[in-house]
């Protein structure tokens, strides 16, 4: 049977619209099954909080439970590498956080490429680094630190939570643009530096802003700078080190993140509900609380912060030598 040629276009027409309106619908139903929010590192840690802060959110505004799931190991790329091989239905998701940046560069071979593997969904926190010493060092002021470190080039010691981390390379990068000769000491975690900062056993550590908060308020820690590009809002008097080295900042950042070729109907509705939970006033008190700032914005945002990161570490990596422990 011959159809008329309008008749056969307009079927056409229809016809090619299908998938689209499939994919809408698809979208508009998800989720129809509990999905899993796959954390990189072990529970208990900033990354896993924030998590559990975004899924509980979630949950609640989609109706469907978002577990968390812990996959700790090899610098987060054991769990990454599981959520680059899940199937890209919205169902398994990742907590991005900056070290996906830096092991672009610091891992010499991995099973993935990180910005071509994984979509950017939406940021959600950024905390700083407070760079502190221990209350016996001499040095009261950044600018007094950096002449001192001069002054005794190879003798200060500049503790973190192990080779690679974003505390470790914020040293580093500090390092680099004041020209200092300091000595890395690396611990398995930021809590054994922290216990080391305290006794005197290190002088300075890159800490983050909920693990070293508490011990500066109380005099057990001098805080010099903070490494944000803002002053903090818990810290209100404490400088940025970017007041003494311009350019400089560092942050502990994290959001959330799915395998490539996830349809974009189902970013953009995670993307809409995670912002609409930043602009939560109980979220925004909780991102306070942990000496943060809310990543809200579009999945575009996210991906240009991952991208932009992922080069400044790379090159930081590049500069120190740095190698995973």
């Amino acid at each position: 049977m011959k159809l008329p040629r309008r008749q056969f276009l307009h079927l056409a027409a229809g016809a090619a619209a299908l998938p689209a309106l499939s994919r809408f619908a698809w979208a508009q139903a998800y989720p129809a099954r509990p999905v899993r929010i796959v954390v990189p590192f072990a529970a208990g840690g900033s990354t896993d909080i924030t998590a559990r802060l975004i899924g509980q959110w979630l949950s609640e505004r989609l109706g469907q439970q978002f577990v968390i799931e812990n996959r700790p190991g090899a610098g987060s790329n054991i769990g990454t590498e599981l959520v680059v091989n899940a199937p890209p239905d919205g169902y398994t998701l990742l907590l991005v956080g900056a070290s996906s940046a830096i092991n672009a560069t610091l891992y010499e071979k991995l099973n993935f490429n990180f910005l071509r593997d994984i979509t950017a969904v939406a940021g959600v926190i950024s905390v700083p680094f407070i760079m502190a010493v221990n209350p016996s060092f001499p040095a009261k002021t950044l600018s007094e630190f950096i002449a001192y470190a001069r002054a005794n080039p190879g003798k200060v010691t500049l503790a973190s939570g192990g080779n690679g981390t974003a505390g470790h390379l914020s040293g580093e990068l500090f390092k680099m643009m004041a020209g200092l000769n300091m000595v890395h000491v690396p611990y398995r975690g930021e809590a054994p530096a922290l216990t080391d900062l305290l006794g005197g056993h290190v002088q300075a550590m890159f800490g983050t802003m909920p693990a070293s908060i508490e011990y500066i308020r109380a005099g057990k820690l001098r805080a010099l700078a903070v490494t944000s590009a803002r002053r903090s809002e818990a810290l209100p008097d404490l400088p940025r080190v970017g007041d003494f080295l311009p350019g400089y900042e560092t942050s502990a950042w994290q959001g959330v993140g799915a395998p490539k070729n996830t349809p974009v109907e189902i970013i953009d509705r995670l993307n809409k509900e995670i912002n609409a939970g930043l602009a939560d006033p109980k979220i925004n008190v909780r991102v306070a609380d942990m000496g943060g700032t809310a990543l809200v914005g579009s999945p575009a945002d996210f991906g240009k912060l991952i991208a932009d990161e992922t080069e400044k570490w790379g090159k930081v990596v590049k500069f120190s030598g740095a190698k995973p422990d």
